[in-house]
């Protein structure tokens, strides 16, 4: 079961890869991280899951 902050702050990554696609993903990240008080796991998993999904990998 995925955590709400880590929920929303992938809503809100989502949210501003629509609004703005060039944006750097890596500071999407860090931004949520710190403004959804994330743990570093779960800075991790969003790392993770991001490049995958970047790559075109079908979920695990």
């Amino acid at each position: 079961m995925v955590e709400q902050g880590l929920k929303e702050a992938m809503q809100w990554i989502n949210g501003e890869l629509q609004d703005n696609p060039g944006t750097n993903l890596g500071l999407l990240i860090d931004r949520a991280s710190q403004q959804f008080n994330l743990t570093p796991l779960q800075a991790d998993f969003l790392y993770r899951e991001y490049a995958r999904k970047d790559i075109g990998q079908p979920p695990a």
